[in-house]
C-alpha cells in the first residue's frame, strides 16, 4: 500500500501519527514474518535511534486495539505480532520459531461433535500447523 494511503488509512481510524508510528507502520506494511515487539523495535531503531521500546510497545497496543494488528501467541515466551487481522491459519516450523501463513477455510474439516455444538456457539476457528520449515527440513 502507498505510504500516503498508510498514513491516510491510520488517521482515519484515529491513531495519532508521529514519525516514530509511521516508521512502525512502514516496518509492519506488508510484513509477513510476524514479528515480535522485540524484532520491530530493533527493525525500526536502526533507522530511528531515539525510539523507545515503550513507544513500540503503546504503538502496538492502539493497532492491536483498533483491529488492525492480530497477537500471535505461538510462542509462551514471546508474542508475535501479525499485521494482517484478516482471518487465516499458521505454519509454524517448531525447530527455527518461523511463522508462515495459510489462506484456506477449514470450516467444514473441522467439524465439532453435535453434543459440543449444542453448548457452544462457534463464531471463528484458527488452526496451527507445526512441523518443519523447508531450511530446517534441508538439515536433516
Amino acid at each position: 500500500m502507498a505510504r500516503a494511503n498508510v498514513i491516510q488509512k491510520y488517521r482515519d481510524k484515529g491513531l495519532k501519527l508521529t514519525p516514530q508510528r509511521i516508521a512502525i507502520l512502514d516496518f509492519l506494511d506488508g510484513n509477513t514474518d510476524h514479528p515480535s515487539a522485540e524484532e520491530i523495535f530493533s527493525g525500526i531503531k536502526q533507522t530511528n535511534p531515539t525510539i523507545s521500546f515503550a513507544t513500540v510497545y503503546n504503538t502496538i497496543q492502539a493497532l492491536r486495539e483498533r483491529g488492525e494488528l492480530v497477537e500471535v501467541t505461538i510462542d509462551p515466551e514471546r508474542k508475535h505480532y501479525d499485521p494482517n487481522p484478516e482471518p487465516h491459519h499458521h505454519l509454524i516450523c517448531s525447530k527455527c520459531g518461523k511463522i508462515g501463513d495459510v489462506f484456506e477455510d477449514f470450516t467444514d474439516a473441522l467439524k465439532l461433535p453435535q453434543e459440543l455444538l449444542g453448548k457452544f456457539s462457534v463464531t471463528s476457528n484458527h488452526v496451527n500447523f507445526y512441523g518443519a520449515c523447508i531450511n530446517c527440513s534441508k538439515g536433516n
